[in-house]
Formats: structure tokens, C-alpha cells, sequence
């Protein structure tokens, strides 16, 4: 479950989480992406700033790395969605919680995308593109077969409910 606080879950529906593949393709990230980051700044600075200023930097750019190492497992567990009969809910944040309702009778079109990445992790994305002022809502991390099952559902809803897809 991805939340406990009332707040921010609808009443009597289970939450799915994510598939456990996104939580390794972000570390993956993490891992390569920060050392990169961490190069670009530090190198300049230790070759053209006097003094310790590039140690400085280096440190702290290192705790956020392991912050952001460390924090994510947590940010990962966090996402979910849960699909009732007339909407479906789409929460995610640590620090900064949301819950997401969308109503079938909002929905516009329902897009699945699959990065090279992401299919090499087994992963897609569903974006639910509503007709509200808040545009588009995206699930990320879900398996293959997971997506194309959810892109389903909401397709079969919303001809149900005769809603905009």
C-alpha cells in the first residue's frame, strides 16, 4: 500500500503498486547519472578554484547522491493506482503527497509509451490525457503486460460510460 494517511487513499479500494523493475531502472539512473553530474562539476572547479572550494562541493554534491540513493526505495514504494467503477486514483510523493482522481467521463485518450530503456527493464508508462486544466496524468514503472491490460480497461470503461476516449 502505498499510503497509510486516510488523506490520501480512497476508501476500500487496493492499491497496485508499480512493478519492481522501476525501482531498479532508477537506481540504475542514480548510479549513472550522478557520478557524470558529480565529474562535470567537480572537475572544472578542482582545476580553476583556489582552495578547498572544489572539496566543498564535492562533498555535498556526494551526501545528495547518497540521499537520493537511499531516499529512493522509499519514492518508489509510494506509487500506486487503484481503479474503481467510475474513476481511478493514481497517488505518489514522499515529502510532497498527491492523490490523483481522474473520472472515466474525463478521460480524452489513454497513450502507453515504452522508452528503449523501459523495455529493456520490461516497463511502460500509461498517460491519461484529461479534459480538465491539469492535461495529463502518467503511471510509470508498470510491466508490459500490466500496461496493456490497464490501457484495456480504461478503454472499455470509457465506452462504457460513453466517456471521451
Amino acid at each position: 500500500m502505498p499510503d497509510s494517511d486516510p488523506l490520501f487513499r480512497p476508501p476500500g479500494v487496493e492499491w497496485r503498486a508499480l512493478s519492481p523493475n522501476y525501482l531498479k531502472l532508477k537506481m540504475l539512473m542514480i548510479f549513472i547519472t550522478w557520478p557524470i553530474l558529480i565529474a562535470v562539476v567537480v572537475i572544472p572547479l578542482a582545476l580553476w578554484a583556489p582552495g578547498p572550494t572544489w572539496w566543498i562541493v564535492l562533498a555535498v554534491l556526494l551526501v545528495i547522491w547518497l540521499w537520493r540513493i537511499l531516499r529512493q526505495p522509499r519514492a518508489a514504494r509510494r506509487w500506486g493506482y487503484a481503479e474503481t467503477d467510475v474513476d481511478i486514483y493514481i497517488t505518489h510523493g514522499l515529502a510532497w503527497r498527491q492523490l490523483t482522481g481522474v473520472p472515466y467521463g474525463r478521460m480524452q485518450l489513454v497513450n502507453v509509451q515504452s522508452g528503449p530503456i523501459e523495455r529493456s527493464f520490461d516497463l511502460a508508462s500509461v498517460e491519461l490525457v484529461t479534459s480538465s486544466t491539469s492535461g495529463t496524468i502518467t503511471i510509470p514503472g508498470l510491466s508490459r503486460e500490466d500496461a496493456a491490460a490497464l490501457r484495456d480497461r480504461l478503454m472499455e470503461r470509457g465506452e462504457l460510460l460513453q466517456a471521451g476516449i
